[in-house]
């Protein structure tokens, strides 16, 4: 008998302990090589834990225990796999005997069997998990069959059954590994950083003017949709470039600056907050980041996102307009020592030249680390920031109108 073991793999660097989210097979199943097996928690991301080898499966580590990197949690005896070839075999001899009368259909996965995305769509959308068909692996619910549950439409008594129903009901959940890393890190923010938060207000007629104008070839010739995160990174980019100390870190006794602008994006995800890195932003085109957003974004929702993919960074930007913020202060992402704060764009009556006329605008805010940026380092970087997007054509000239520019000013 052929024995593999199943050990928690390391999610990265200094992570030393996991916790295992749920289980989705039990001892006895029989599994198959490359099938997922369990879901677990780091303080960085969800893993999938798969099977090693084909064969019949034996859990060793209870649901919601920690455990730590390299712990065996679950064994595989190898030899169980002709007996499950036999089964197999079998059950095509059974299906050429005449059906028997049908019986009633067994419940569906229940919502601890189903996918991370899966059950925050089903908590979101006060959906039963008991009515919606799992396709994945055992049955297991995923997020294309919430969505084509909700698509053929949501019963009514759904929602209204699950909270304020006049039940005086509570209801308790642990809170995730990484959840319970976000709130260590939001507090220490707090107590460690001398934080500070100046705001501006941005017109945003020019570039929705260009957005409206190109949106179409654009999306044509890129593959890509052009949105207004694209032009806020380009114009933050350009902004570290002059002041570099708003991108900088404190490390120790020492101020390092960094020469290239690692952008974190904040999305939202089932999981919580997560941030991203869009490398090297300072080198791409508007299409190139978008781009990145996007697949970015998608991983996010999936929870497909790599450890890499979200340490490090220089700086990050975070738009609660799309939820329809109109004004924050957001929270400085350690060790970064600046975050953006984009918010909802809502017509406003603004002086132009003596004149009161509606524009488009957009508040702003950044907040920042006064320990290692001043004053008048922080304002100018919002600022610049703003006359970028107030004027599309400094994007293209580094900043600088393009008149300077021809003149070598």
């Amino acid at each position: 008998m052929a024995i593999v073991d199943i050990k928690v793999p390391s999610p990265g660097e200094s992570i030393s302990e996991v916790r295992i989210a749920q289980w989705l097979v039990k001892s006895g199943d029989t599994v198959e090589k490359d099938q997922v097996i369990a879901e677990i928690d780091s303080d960085k991301a969800t893993l999938e834990l798969s099977a090693e080898a084909e064969g019949r499966i034996e859990v060793l580590a209870a649901a919601d225990a920690t455990v730590n990197v390299g712990d065996v949690v679950a064994k595989i005896d190898t030899s169980v796999k002709a007996e499950k070839k036999a089964k197999v075999q079998e059950q095509v001899q059974e299906a050429k005997k005449p059906a028997p009368a049908p019986a009633p259909a067994p419940a569906p996965a229940a919502a601890a069997h189903a996918t991370p995305v899966a059950k925050a769509m089903l908590d979101e959308k006060g959906v039963d998990a008991s009515k919606v068909k799992g396709s994945g692996p055992n049955g297991r619910i995923t997020k294309s069959d919430v969505e084509a549950y909700i698509a053929g439409g949501v019963d009514a008594s759904d929602k209204l059954m699950n909270g304020w129903g006049g039940t005086r009901n509570d209801s308790r959940a642990k809170m995730t590994t990484l959840r319970k890393k976000v709130a260590e890190r939001l507090v220490s923010v707090k107590n460690t950083t001398a934080m500070l938060t100046t705001f501006n207000e941005v017109d945003m007629s020019a570039v929705m003017a260009l957005r409206d104008k190109y949106k179409d070839k654009f999306k044509e010739q890129k593959g890509v949709n052009l949105g207004f995160m694209s032009f806020f990174t380009k114009a933050v980019t350009e902004a570290l470039r002059l002041y570099p100390a708003v991108g900088g870190q404190i490390q120790g006794e020492e101020i390092v600056t960094f020469d290239y602008a690692d952008i974190g994006i904040a999305v939202s995800s089932p999981k919580g907050l997560m941030v991203p890195i869009v490398r090297n932003a300072e080198r791409m085109t508007l299409a190139e980041i978008e781009a990145k957003i996007k697949e970015l974004a998608i991983k996010a929702r999936d929870g497909k996102l790599s450890i890499d993919e979200m340490t490090g960074g220089t700086f990050t930007i975070t738009n609660g307009g799309v939820f329809g913020s109109m004004l924050s202060t957001p929270i400085i992402n350690p060790p970064q020592s600046a975050i953006l704060g984009m918010h909802n764009i809502v017509e406003r009556p603004v002086a132009v030249n003596g004149q009161v006329v509606i524009r488009p605008i957009m508040y702003v805010a950044l907040s920042y680390d006064h320990r290692i940026i001043d004053g008048k380092e922080s304002v100018s970087f919002l600022y610049k920031v703003k006359e970028m997007i107030e004027d599309p054509n400094k994007l293209v000239f580094g900043g600088k109108d393009p008149g300077e520019v021809l003149l070598g000013l």
